[in-house]
This record gives C-alpha cells, sequence and structure tokens, in this order.
C-alpha cells in the first residue's frame, strides 16, 4: 500500500433535484484501503449520492461538504474532481463511439502510446496487463469505449480503466448488476488488489449481499429515504440478508424506505445514466 493516506470525506450533504429533496444529510468517510459498502432499496438515493459526489450538474446541493485530502470538492467540475484522484463506475457505463481505450485513457492520464509525460510508464503495457487480469479479449480493446459490449463486459472495462487510473478513492455505482458469478469474481478480487497494492478506498453502491461475498467490506452502511440509518461490519449485510430492507427498517424503527413521490428526468442528456431510460423516473 502506498504510505500517503487519502480520506473522501462526506458530512451533512443534502441534495435536491427538481426542488426535490433526495438526500438528506448524508455522512460517510472512507479512507485508503478501506471497502465500504453503501445498501438501500430502490428510491433510497444511492445512485444520486453517486452522482452528487462526481458532480452532475442537474443536482442541487443544499448543504453539507464533500471533500478529498481536505480540499472541498463542491463547486468543482467533474474532471477536476477526477484530477484530484476521485473515480466513479458508473452502474450504465457510456459508449464512446470512434474512441478507443487508449486513447481514451491516454488523454485521462496526460500518457500517450511512448509513456507517460515522463518517459517512465508504458500505457499500452499497462492496458494488455489489466485485460489479462480481468478476462478482457484483445479485440475489446481496439474498439470504440463500451461499444457493442454486454453489460458485464462494460463492467469489466470499467474496472479496467480504474485500474490503469488508479484514482484516491472509488465510487462504483452498482458494479455487481449485469454480472455473472464469474465476472463479479474477477472484477472483485481485481479491486479488492487495488486495495492492498494501490490503497484504493472504495465505496461500493449496491442493492444485493451477493456483492460483499465477493468484494468483502470493513464497514457497511444502510441508506433510507435519503439518510443512513445504520453503519456497523459486516454483520449488518448478514442482518439485512435476514431481515429484508422492510424487517430492519422496522426493527430500527424507520418509517421510510424510499424518497417519496416520482422525479422525472430532465430533458438534458444524463450523463451519468442509463442511456436506454428515456422519460422513465431518476435512479435515485
Amino acid at each position: 500500500m502506498s504510505e500517503a493516506m487519502s480520506e473522501l470525506a462526506v458530512s451533512g450533504l443534502y441534495a435536491a433535484v427538481d426542488g426535490h429533496e433526495i438526500l438528506r444529510g448524508v455522512g460517510v468517510t472512507v479512507r485508503s484501503g478501506e471497502v465500504h459498502a453503501l445498501m438501500g432499496p430502490n428510491g433510497s438515493g444511492k445512485s444520486t449520492l453517486s452522482h452528487v459526489l462526481m458532480g452532475r450538474g442537474d443536482y442541487d446541493v443544499t448543504a453539507g461538504s464533500v471533500t478529498l485530502d481536505g480540499e472541498e470538492l463542491l463547486g468543482l467540475p467533474t474532471w477536476q474532481r477526477a484530477r484530484v484522484g476521485l473515480f466513479l463506475a458508473m452502474q450504465y457505463p457510456t459508449e464512446v463511439p470512434g474512441v478507443g481505450l487508449e486513447d481514451f485513457l491516454a488523454a485521462a492520464t496526460g500518457e500517450n502510446e511512448n509513456g507517460d509525460e515522463d518517459g517512465d510508464g508504458d500505457l499500452s503495457v499497462r492496458i494488455t496487463e489489466e485485460a489479462a487480469r480481468l478476462g478482457i479479449p484483445d479485440e475489446f480493446l481496439t474498439r470504440g469505449v463500451n461499444v457493442e459490449f454486454s453489460g458485464g463486459e462494460k463492467k469489466r472495462n470499467e474496472t479496467l480503466q480504474l485500474a490503469v487510473l488508479r484514482p484516491k478513492i472509488a465510487v462504483l455505482d452498482e458494479i455487481d448488476s449485469g454480472l455473472d458469478i464469474d465476472a463479479l469474481r474477477d472484477i472483485s478480487r481485481r479491486v479488492e488488489a487495488m486495495t492492498h497494492e494501490d490503497g484504493l478506498g472504495v465505496l461500493a453502491i449496491t442493492h444485493y449481499a451477493r456483492l460483499l461475498t465477493e468484494l468483502r467490506p470493513d464497514r457497511v452502511h444502510i441508506l433510507m429515504a435519503g439518510r443512513i440509518v445504520a453503519s456497523g461490519g459486516p454483520e449488518l449485510a448478514d442482518q439485512l440478508e435476514e431481515s429484508g430492507y422492510d424487517g430492519l427498517a422496522s426493527e430500527l424503527g424507520v418509517e421510510e424506505l424510499a424518497v417519496e413521490g416520482p422525479v422525472q428526468r430532465s430533458t438534458d442528456e444524463d450523463p451519468f445514466g442509463d442511456p436506454t431510460a428515456g422519460a422513465l423516473p431518476f435512479e435515485v
């Protein structure tokens, strides 16, 4: 693990879209080498949190703070948040026709096929090594980013990007959706290795405990109706598996599971959303 320790600190975070409040005082701290799982039912605010952390423009942050190593991220554009070390593995990865993966990553890292700005790296070699480690065929590396990829292939490709970019903190928004058990195991093992080898801190957002059997968390947080209502060790996920969200809410005395009322997708293109969703409600 790198000697430099990093910390993503989310404190008292409130956010709304179209005047409808979704996040209601979220607080969580993720440090280098830690894996935190954020679980919650549909409509609880999980995807909204990932969008707000990465700076999606049509969400209004009304209170709170998000810092990475003490630097306030709120107000920064997405590219600057990425530059200081925050990465989002999207629930619905975007297709980028006509742009190959190496060109894509070269633009993100400032490297080229011959190495980085200082000439001491080799981007092509790193991409090839990571593709082999994740079971991505070579032919996928020459296509446009995510073009004609299955859901599972897109998630493997997101993980490859994560491994090459080596951010400080990664937010994984339902990276387990659309994966078979082999892909889930491959991705989880690679992410877990990054926590040990590179000191990566992880906030993994998911509906299901199955991800946590492969990507073993240090802490588990339960989000309901825009609030974290419980935090604990991995045993909290076991409790959730036994009781379900309704049962856990009853045990905790929580009355709301989801944000009330429909929140419609804006007319602007959603850079972090499902491109096939059309006018369906926001993922919250």
